[in-house]
């Protein structure tokens, strides 16, 4: 089988959407579960872009656990990194919206955070040999909150380092699944530092770094080759190979913003593949890139859930080729 040219790092879990948009926690009826989790997300958008993608996690011995790998298996995602603990549950996550479609992490049911599969990450298990072909890491902050999924994501830092890997990070704040949000900005910062690309939204950038421009916040980690700060229907600003920017983001009609940012990053990785980084140095390359990432997060608004959601490349560039057309 062919090797993965990224490798995902990090959770996959249930989203239970709301059904009732716009009503808080306690007054929700009814719930509606779709597959989603940050990496997950991402190595189901590369792949039905045509990048293959693997994803690397734990997932439990129960029924949620089981139909995610299938999930996987039917999308094409490389599953040789997946590890099956015997008896902590799939994570699962309430997510309540806003009539306009914007979601709000409401908590994990009876449960609690330290409690799911994907805080057990083996750092010993990880697929040693899907490093050896690999071209990106993409890595979460949210596992950095559990001992065992931290070790996991040290070892694949180190994997990545002595295969030439270059690596991607989406903050991804969610204080719900930290235990002590206090101690998280340190061990952002401290993985950041590994980083070759940055993703941030504009709340995440002002709060670890007090300001959203990118090309500042590359300046100040210092071994940044890209920082990409989103801000939703307000558009994204960007730093690529020296190259710095602003895009408005597309309209469309939003349904649900969840996983959005996440098929921004496969569409950033999948057209980086592409054209490969040095191409970063031409100013125009850079601006199609991020306007590439952007349709591809919009296109997945448009729709209810995260990998259901997600466009093929075929219908990012119909997108595009609309777009720019003059009306």
């Amino acid at each position: 089988m062919t090797q993965p040219r990224v490798l995902c790092l990090g959770e996959i879990l249930y989203d239970f959407l709301s059904d009732q948009p716009g009503l808080p926690l306690e007054q929700v009826k009814s719930w509606t579960p779709y597959p989603g989790g940050a990496p997950a997300n991402v190595a189901c958008g590369l792949t039905k872009l045509g990048t293959l993608a693997g994803f690397i996690g734990c997932v439990g011995q129960d029924d949620l656990g089981a139909s995610l790998v299938k999930l996987l298996e039917e999308i094409g995602v490389d599953e040789t990194g997946i590890q099956r603990h015997p008896t902590a549950p799939t994570r699962a996550v309430y997510v309540v919206r806003s009539e306009t479609g914007e979601r709000h992490f409401a908590g994990f049911g009876e449960n609690d955070t330290a409690t799911f599969a994907d805080t057990h990450l083996q750092a010993a298990n990880l697929p040693v040999a899907s490093f050896e072909k690999a071209e990106f890491l993409v890595l979460g902050t949210l596992e950095l909150a559990y001992p065992e999924a931290r070790s996991a994501i040290l070892q694949a830092l180190d994997l990545a380092d002595q295969n030439y890997v270059k690596i991607l990070i989406d903050v991804n704040w969610r204080p719900v699944f930290w235990k002590d949000p206090a101690i998280a900005p340190a061990m952002i910062h401290d993985l950041v530092s590994y980083a070759d690309f940055l993703k941030l939204s504009e709340e995440e950038a002002e709060w670890l770094y007090g300001t959203t421009e990118p090309g500042v916040i590359a300046h100040r980690v210092g071994n940044l080759e890209g920082v990409i700060v989103t801000a939703g229907e307000k558009g994204c600003a960007y730093y690529l190979g020296e190259n710095e920017g602003k895009l408005p983001a597309f309209a469309v009609e939003v349904e649900d913003t969840t996983g959005a940012g996440d098929s921004f990053v496969a569409g950033l990785l999948h057209q980086l593949c592409q054209h490969g980084i040095r191409s970063l140095s031409d100013p125009t390359i850079a601006s199609e890139i991020v306007q590439y990432a952007s349709a591809m997060g919009a296109l997945t608004a448009t729709k209810p859930g995260a990998i259901a959601a997600q466009p093929t490349a075929a219908e990012v560039e119909a997108f595009l080729y609309l777009k720019q057309q003059p009306s």
